[in-house]
């Protein structure tokens, strides 16, 4: 057993050291839970509550409870031991929710959805961070708990309204925080903070718990170092929540990868405000998506823009009204002075307004879905520029709406989202790229995300965090592990390369390896009149030889529809690899060997060919 006081967490572990602590090294979770307690700095603005002992001893007695109920097994509950943080928007049993606002405060007497999905996965609550008043900002600095200040440089701002979730987790706290996601505040604070911020599909991740700031659109985002982490959260919390009218269940035909060659859309204008520095910082990005191997082609912003506009120029503050309504009747000046202006304008619009801009967002949202098929996502600048807390103290709500343009569409047009660390600018502020999908590409974003940031070779989190390093893009995402993916063998046509490889690809299918078959135990043949070309694989136990092939990962969906194109004479059965593994894999009816021709000797069908 490691001992906290020796080998106390650094800053910056991710969920897989963790991990390896408490199951390789069998570390006490009390012991480090209670350190890690200590160890946080009184009067960080980026806190509105800790953990008490008694809150700890709680959790830590039905972490007990869950592990018992597991066997004993630490491995069992992927969270398990795990500090996390959530935005104090959120609901967790026996601490206040504040929205940033102590009038309104109250006693939360259960666990949010999300919250309550964490616990059982193992995940402990160790703080409640702070945010732009009741979420209405994207700042950071709209809160009487303090200004949360960037963790690179004091004098900017941190990003919100997310900003002290942000902050936790950048600066190595906790390894993953909860924040929500309206018009981009599980985004801009992620990019000012050099962390992943991933706003899910809306009504994947149940909002039973969540103080609303725009019910129709709001979406608890996740927070993590690494897209690894963050996408084993959303695994562990995203869910049906039958208590939420807004919740919606994962279709089963989801994509969970980009093809190898992916196409991403870009804003054929780009506006910067004046910042260079965040010019050139995306120009970069985009060569190093090009040099992954994306292809990239512009398209017109102007429905993004005007649909962005709409959510704080429009009715949709009626929806933020909603919440506070009672509070600045009775209290006014309990609000903060900019989010009383911001919500006070929904006495503005009247009813017709909202269905007349109802309809005009359905119109750009089908304009902005139209205009991302046939391609795998849009990529943005997280953000145009970043500021001092001084220049937003001197205009809150200009720069505000600036910090939007690349955000505010995302949840109005039902779409997916990765804020993506992009390195730091020449000043050495943190920069960032987004990936923008639509509704249920979540695990594709999140694949290619990963794929991103093993290649930037970014080290993500503030000035001395030392993450571990994020995995390599071709090992296995674990995320996946429970999506059922199945593994398909093939040895002729459809091998990378060959004339029905695209029957593959075109599922988004994904190439594992090349491997063989056991050996001796298979033989090869060239069938008769078939077009194009095939092979037939025969299972000949202590007969045949080693035959190569190819894995590819299909999901179910796809694999079924893979399937009903086979034609006769072959089939799908089980094949077992020269590592003793089973998996699907091409077999040919017997019959269909009449005649065939025995090309066994050559070892696989590439080989074959290209003899001929």
């Amino acid at each position: 057993m490691i001992s906290c006081t020796s080998s106390f967490p650094s800053r910056g572990w991710t969920l897989a050291q963790w991990r390896h602590a408490y199951i390789e090294q069998n570390a006490d979770a009390s012991e480090l839970l209670t350190q890690l307690l200590a160890a946080l700095a009184a009067g960080d603005a980026a806190w509105i509550a800790k953990a008490s002992a008694e809150q700890l001893a709680q959790q830590l007695q039905t972490l007990e409870a869950l592990l018992q109920a597991a066997g004993g097994d630490r491995s069992r509950l992927p969270l398990y031991g795990v500090p996390f943080a959530v935005k104090d928007n959120i609901d967790a049993a026996g601490w206040m929710t504040t929205a940033a606002c102590p009038a309104f405060a109250y006693l939360a007497r259960q666990d949010a959805f999300a919250v309550a999905r964490l616990k059982a996965a193992g995940a402990i609550l160790v703080g409640k961070t702070n945010l732009d008043q009741f979420a209405t900002g994207l700042v950071g600095t709209r809160s009487p708990f303090g200004v949360v200040p960037n963790s690179f440089d004091p004098a900017y701002i941190s990003g919100g309204s997310s900003s002290g979730s942000a902050s936790v987790v950048a600066r190595g706290l906790v390894p993953f925080a909860l924040g929500t996601d309206t018009a981009g505040s599980g985004r801009v604070p992620a990019a000012f903070n050099n962390i992943v911020g991933f706003k899910p599909t809306k009504g994947w991740v149940g909002n039973t718990g969540l103080v609303p700031a725009c019910r129709t659109l709001d979406c608890i985002s996740t927070f993590a170092l690494t897209v690894e982490d963050a996408a084993l959260v959303m695994r562990s919390m995203a869910g049906y929540d039958a208590a939420d009218g807004y919740a919606r269940q994962r279709p089963v035909t989801a994509p969970v990868r980009f093809p190898a060659v992916p196409r991403l859309a870009v804003p054929d204008h780009l506006e910067f405000f004046g910042d260079e520095q965040a010019r050139s910082n995306f120009a970069e990005a985009r060569q190093q998506l090009q040099q992954m191997g994306a292809v990239l082609e512009e398209i017109d912003f102007s429905p993004f823009a005007e649909l962005a506009g709409l959510l704080y120029q429009g009715p949709w503050v009626a929806e933020r009204f909603v919440t506070v309504a009672a509070l600045l009747a009775q209290e006014p000046s309990a609000l903060d002075p900019v989010v009383a202006g911001i919500v006070g304008q929904a006495g503005n619009y009247s009813a017709a307004d909202a269905f007349r801009a109802e309809y005009r967002r359905a119109d750009l949202a089908r304009r902005i879905q139209d205009s991302l098929a046939g391609f795998d996502a849009l990529v943005v600048p997280s953000t145009p520029s970043i500021y001092t807390i001084e220049q937003l103290c001197q205009e809150p709500v200009r720069r505000n709406s600036e910090l939007g343009i690349y955000t505010n569409f995302t949840n109005l047009a039902d779409l997916s989202a990765l804020a993506l660390p992009a390195g730091l600018r020449q000043d050495g502020l943190p920069a960032g790229i987004t990936l923008i999908a639509p509704a249920w590409h979540d695990w594709a974003l999140a694949d290619f995300g990963r794929r991103w940031q093993a290649q930037a070779g970014v080290l993500p989190g503030a000035p001395g965090v030392v993450a571990q390093p994020v995995p390599r893009p071709d090992s296995p995402a674990a995320w996946l592990e429970d999506e059922g993916e199945i593994i398909l063998a093939v040895v002729g046509a459809h091998l990378r390369g060959m004339p029905l490889n695209h029957q593959l690809t075109s599922r988004q299918a994904r190439f594992l390896e090349e491997t063989q078959t056991a050996a001796g135990d298979y033989r090869l043949y060239a069938l008769p009149g078939t077009v194009p070309p095939k092979p037939g694989l025969k299972y000949a136990p202590g007969q045949g030889d080693a035959i190569v092939l190819e894995l590819w990962a299909l999901t179910p969906h796809a694999f079924g529809e893979f399937v009903a194109e086979v034609p006769q004479p072959l089939g799908i059965g089980n094949v077992m690899l020269a590592d003793g593994r089973v998996v699907k894999g091409f077999i040919c009816e017997p019959a269909a060997l009449d005649g065939a021709t025995d090309i066994t000797a050559f070892g696989g069908w590439r080989a074959y060919l290209q003899s001929c």
